[in-house]
């Protein structure tokens, strides 16, 4: 639609898909996300050793298998990369349905694995967590939504979006799993910020997450115990939180060094939601100070080239995947410093997780796809009447 509008530039007949993948792309987001798997299995061969041996595996058996789930991740994330706009908002659309049933059918067929929380369904040889694979393609379908909303005589995009978004956030908070619902929660309302919502209606959703969040204090012991541990002014120096504090304290600057660290061996999340303790401890600030900056580095290229975007739909969909993928890494490392409380969440292709990498991998490839240069002009040239 955007090129039948402004016209397009032309583009070179029979241009492999390859070379012109490699010419578009953002490379350097790329390389980033290479850098931090890469990162996540140096982590991973520390942090995972001594969880292995108490549960009877090989020492560098989670470690195997990080390698293994990264490198499907690496291919779903090319391969989506390589994608059109609108064959990601075809595959999001499937992804969507067979996601929210998925979802749905939770407490039927899900499991706890002893956590207390239904969130997966054990494969045998492996878990799955659906709403890891949920966050990225409902943000699509969202965007898509919201911007056939602008349209002349179109559907009442926003509010479908809402009614969306209400019923697979209550699904989360009912398993229960408040860290995934506040994520959708928020790359929701990033969108329909972007897409033009009134500042009165975001501060009134405010106001309805708050009065959520103290009836779930008030209804849910799992939620309350967290909210209470983080609120204490003394902590317990034998759970995760004062595990975790120890940890970054003795890291100091420069770590203990490789392979010296002692938290790994106390903590039961080392390798997955908690990692990023075992980097500073035996890395110190200087490797947690990179991750943050490549982290960084990814979602602030990626909103600065999405600003050059005509396609309403492109811009939202790519503000809602790059603004979620950064707060969950927010969140995690805030948990890891006592700034928020616990959600069992995991650090994007650093911590252990099948269902996370691959589900990254799909979301970055996602957005990767959606950022890459297309013969359509700028944004800038319209508004200063440059146009074609």
């Amino acid at each position: 639609m955007t090129e039948m509008v402004y016209g397009a530039l032309p583009v070179p007949d029979g241009e492999p898909i390859l070379p012109k993948w490699w010419r578009t792309i953002d490379r350097w987001s790329l390389f980033t996300i290479i850098i931090l798997f890469a990162i996540g299995l140096l982590l991973g061969l520390a942090a995972s050793p001594p969880l292995a041996e108490r549960n009877g595996y090989p020492p560098f058996h989670y470690v195997t298998r990080q390698a293994f789930f990264g490198t499907l991740a690496m291919i779903a994330m090319i391969v989506t990369s390589i994608m059109t706009p609108q064959s990601v908002r075809r595959l999001s659309v499937l992804g969507f349905m067979v996601a929210f049933a998925a979802i749905a059918l939770l407490p039927v067929f899900g499991t706890d694995f002893g956590k207390g929380a239904t969130r997966w369904y054990s494969l045998g040889f492996a878990s799955l967590q659906p709403s890891e694979f949920l966050k990225p393609v409902f943000m699509v379908v969202t965007a898509w939504l919201l911007a056939a909303a602008q349209d002349l005589n179109g559907p009442p995009g926003r509010l479908w979006s809402f009614m969306l978004m209400t019923i697979i956030v209550g699904f989360l908070a009912a398993q229960p799993d408040f860290g995934q619902a506040s994520l959708v929660l928020f790359g929701w309302g990033v969108m329909y910020f972007v897409a033009g919502a009134s500042l009165k209606l975001l501060l009134a959703m405010a106001g309805g997450v708050v009065i959520f969040g103290v009836m779930a204090y008030n209804s849910s012991e799992h939620f309350a115990r967290r909210i209470d541990g983080f609120l204490t002014s003394e902590i317990d120096p034998t759970t995760q939180i004062g595990y975790a504090t120890n940890a970054i304290r003795e890291g100091g600057l420069f770590g203990v060094g490789v392979g010296q660290g002692e938290v790994k061996m106390s903590l039961p999340d080392a390798h997955t939601d908690f990692i990023i303790a075992v980097a500073a401890e035996e890395y110190g600030l200087v490797l947690v100070a990179v991750i943050i900056l490549l982290y960084l580095s990814l979602v602030l290229r990626s909103l600065l080239r999405l600003t050059r975007e005509r396609d309403p739909f492109v811009r939202l969909a790519g503000v809602g995947l790059a603004a979620t993928f950064g707060v969950q890494a927010m969140i995690n490392l805030g948990v890891a410093v006592r700034l928020l409380p616990s959600k069992g969440m995991t650090l994007p292709f650093i911590s252990y997780g099948g269902s996370s990498v691959i589900a990254s991998g799909i979301a970055v490839g996602m957005l990767l796809a959606l950022t890459r240069s297309r013969p359509q002009g700028e944004i800038t040239d319209l508004l200063s009447g440059r146009s074609r």
